[in-house]
């Protein structure tokens, strides 16, 4: 259950929040609003993953 609700979470991610790797952001350059992004998607992918 828990898993299955970080897989949609996953995808609505990915159909919403903008991907900064295509834009080839750099990560010292990245505002503080950025990297709570990234790290906002690093969190629900590792835990769709699991």
């Amino acid at each position: 259950m828990k898993k299955q609700f970080f897989k949609v979470l996953a995808k609505l991610n990915k159909a919403v929040l903008p991907s900064f790797t295509k834009k080839q952001l750099d990560l010292s350059k990245a505002s503080k609003l950025q990297l709570a992004v990234i790290a906002w998607r690093a969190y629900i992918t590792k835990r769709a993953l699991d």
